[in-house]
């Protein structure tokens, strides 16, 4: 009876044990547990206490398509939105500054030499330069109700509005004035009569610089390809250091012929009467007597020379302008260039438009 009673109470407290053994089991893990929950605990907050990098200055260069102060006028907004984007994307850029290059190819060179960070250039001027700029974007724009080869089809339907088509290219045209030469050059293709080269070489035109796609490079292999001439053979040409200065040349009839993107008479319209002083209309006075392929759309560029530039970094520009071109405010800003919206780009997109630059350097 004793050794039944003594084997009864040795089981009993060997349950004990085993249960005490369990607890101090279940609290460890719980312990482990708790601490597992810290650490993660102390993860995130770490996560959240991360700041952003740092910029103290970001530079934006414009080519001078429009007058230099129009652009920087128009494009001040541009400063605000570019610092609210680039923050949410990890950067805190301190200053944003806009410049407009004194030519086209003071950007590019401002590009190449790491003074300019972004610049926002057409596909000529990147071509040029594209040792020391690299495009990230293309801007895509509103096409044109005229888009024929014909110039006098251009002039049949005047004006010359948008159209609600997204398209990545357009067109340069040789647009005559109101002078008597003009008026001459313009009332032969209105006849459906053939241009000679002596009708384009005795007027007078402006071009613009020699890395212009509208201004220079299409409208000289059009020249090319129409005359086997191109524009460094004409007699009498006056480098322009702006469309509008062109225009305005255009109204006073002290050249007879401009080379421009196509809807620039639509940017010049109000300017035409009000600021040039003519009577009539830019429609009425102004023809299209020629048309050159299209161009592909201009460019954002970053230097591969600048100190920010990095792949993140580009990546955070290209995603910041395509966010901004989808905002009210956003989309009038860079409707100073006709731009409405961005897709993102590569080198080969413009390799056409080395393939222009070459047949254009071949014809000089």
């Amino acid at each position: 009876m004793k050794k039944a009673l003594v084997l009864l109470m040795m089981a009993f407290a060997l349950v004990i044990l085993a249960a005490c053994g369990d607890s101090e089991k279940d609290s460890s893990k719980e312990t482990n547990n708790k601490s597992t929950e810290s650490a993660k605990g102390n993860d995130t907050a770490g996560e959240s206490e991360k700041t952003n990098e740092t910029i103290d200055s970001l530079s934006i260069g414009f080519v001078p398509s429009r007058e230099p102060e129009e652009i920087i006028t128009a494009t001040e907004p541009l400063k605000d939105l570019l610092k609210t984007e680039l923050a949410t994307l990890g950067y805190d850029v301190k200053n944003v500054d806009i410049t407009v290059g004194t030519n086209y190819e003071a950007v590019g060179e401002g590009l190449s030499a790491g003074t300019i960070d972004i610049g926002l250039i057409p596909g000529g001027t990147y071509v040029l330069y594209d040792d020391g700029a690299e495009v990230i974007l293309t801007a895509t724009r509103a096409g044109l109700t005229n888009d024929s080869d014909n110039p006098k089809d251009w002039n049949d339907n005047k004006p010359t509005d948008a159209s609600d088509q997204q398209v990545t290219y357009y067109r340069s045209l040789l647009i005559a004035g109101p002078s008597e030469k003009g008026q001459a050059l313009a009332a032969k293709v209105n006849n459906g009569e053939e241009l000679t080269w002596d009708d384009l070489n005795n007027a007078s035109w402006a071009v613009m610089s020699s890395s212009s796609p509208a201004g220079y490079i299409y409208p000289a292999i059009w020249l090319g390809e129409h005359y086997d001439q191109t524009i460094t053979d004409l007699s009498h040409v006056f480098q322009a250091d702006s469309y509008g200065s062109a225009f305005a040349r255009l109204a006073a009839e002290q050249i007879d012929v401009l080379v421009a993107y196509a809807d620039a008479r639509r940017d010049n319209a109000e300017a035409w009467e009000k600021d040039f002083n003519r009577s009539s209309s830019i429609w009425d006075e102004t023809n299209v007597i020629g048309v050159t392929p299209g161009i592909y759309n201009d460019t954002v560029s970053v230097s591969k020379n600048s100190d920010l530039m990095n792949d993140d970094f580009k990546t955070a520009i290209q995603t910041a302008f395509m966010n901004i071109a989808k905002t009210e405010a956003g989309k009038e800003v860079i409707s100073i260039y006709n731009h409405e919206g961005y897709q993102e780009a590569t080198s080969s997109d413009y390799d056409n438009e080395r393939k222009a630059q070459e047949m254009a350097r071949s014809l000089q």
